[in-house]
């Protein structure tokens, strides 16, 4: 699945028009880094025996501007991979990670998990009040044994 705002809402969005901006204005990094050379991590959704996506279907019922929040640092993710790091993720336990995502005071968090190298799994959303109960991550962990198991059968896709 390709990662763009608008197929986060469900529009179909091509590669080209889900490439972040090469916006970078620094002189040093423009010098020293090829950015188009940085291999980036493929971040991918977790998907149900039954083909739906936990993480769509909370994703779906967020307001606007915590979706954009949300996009913003799967994107991080995507550029960063396992070197993302707070205030923008956090290792939680059992090799299971979290997006954290706040907004007006509202602590909204993203639970993944790395697979290979290359790929990092999201397994769902939530909304936290004091920490990430042990049940959600629970969840997570049991989602990251089912994909390890059917790296296929667990990748959502779009139809």
């Amino acid at each position: 699945m390709v990662f763009g705002s608008d197929a986060l809402r469900g529009e179909k969005v091509g590669p080209r028009e889900a490439e972040p901006a090469r916006g970078y204005h620094c002189a040093f990094a423009t010098l020293r880094i090829d950015w188009d050379r940085v291999p980036r991590t493929r971040v991918v959704l977790y998907r149900e025996e039954d083909g739906s996506c936990p993480f769509l279907d909370w994703f779906a019922e967020l307001p606007a501007k915590v979706q954009d929040k949300c996009y913003i640092r799967l994107e991080r993710l995507r550029e960063m991979g396992h070197e993302l790091r707070r205030p923008e993720a956090d290792f939680l336990r059992d090799g299971i990670y979290e997006l954290r995502i706040g907004l007006q005071g509202v602590h909204h968090r993203i639970l993944y998990f790395s697979h290979g190298a290359v790929a990092a799994v999201v397994s769902h959303g939530l909304v936290k009040e004091r920490a990430v109960p042990s049940k959600e991550i629970d969840r997570a962990v049991e989602r990251k044994k089912k994909f390890a198991a059917s790296p296929e059968r667990r990748t959502y896709e779009e139809i």
